[in-house]
């Protein structure tokens, strides 16, 4: 069944599943050839255009002018920061790549998942191609949730 969504002003959209209503965060989208260029130059900021584009000139074969319209929309969707030192303007991340991926996750469970984490476990727990790091990585995170105590378990 496909999804309807109804723009709101308040910031959210209104969508509608199954007959019922839900509000949904209407947070900036990236793409994922946005979120490489963000997480390249979180690890390297501040860089200028010519650093970028001289970077994904090599790896991807796009143009300077590509990449500065990628930037830019970074900038516009609130991802970047630009200062001219020197009459060359620099971009910096307003936010880390991190913590950019995790506002995209918690969007995607809270507007895609409906807040439930059972489809993207089910997920996890079908894929065959897991890395072992990766599967340790998560056993120590559900560890670690096992392991602290909730809300509903400390005394009021």
């Amino acid at each position: 069944m496909a999804m309807q969504f109804l723009a709101d002003a308040s910031g959210f959209q209104k969508q509608f599943v199954h007959g019922m209503v839900r509000m949904v965060s209407k947070a900036k989208t990236l793409g994922k050839a946005e979120l490489e260029l963000l997480q390249y130059i979180d690890e390297r900021h501040p860089a200028t255009v010519r650093e970028v584009a001289d970077h994904w000139e090599k790896k991807a074969g796009l143009a300077r002018t590509t990449v500065l319209t990628m930037m830019d929309r970074l900038k516009e969707k609130g991802f970047l920061t630009r200062k001219k030192i020197d009459g060359v303007f620099h971009y910096s991340p307003k936010r880390s790549a991190s913590s950019v991926l995790e506002g995209l996750v918690k969007d995607f469970v809270q507007g895609v998942l409906g807040g439930s984490l059972a489809p993207f476990a089910a997920y996890l727990n079908d894929a065959k191609d897991l890395d072992p790091e990766e599967v340790a990585k998560l056993k120590k995170i559900v560890r670690e949730l096992d392991s602290t105590p909730s809300e509903k378990d400390s005394p009021r």
